[in-house]
């Protein structure tokens, strides 16, 4: 699942972000990537691999995901469901 975060300030949205990581375990999430923008350092990307898409849509569609991304300065947010197409 790549997922796209614009924040208030990321510092603050990494802390909050972090102090989720048992959550994420449970619902099937593993996080092996977050990136900021180099121009908008406030602009994050991150990638979840999900156990299973249908617990992935689950967690982000909790109210309390809602909650917890709010507190931690998000404004905006993108997540897409993603399946590999092949590289070369």
């Amino acid at each position: 699942m790549l997922c796209r975060n614009r924040v208030v300030d990321f510092a603050r949205r990494r802390a909050v972000f972090s102090s989720h990581a048992a959550a994420h375990r449970d619902a099937g999430l593993r996080l092996p990537h977050i990136w900021r923008s180099a121009d908008e350092p406030n602009n994050v990307l991150f990638r979840f691999e999900v156990a299973g898409m249908e617990s992935a849509r689950d967690f982000i569609g909790n109210p309390k995901a809602a909650k917890a991304a709010q507190s931690s300065g998000v404004i905006d947010g993108e997540y897409h469901c993603m399946e590999d197409a092949g590289g070369y």
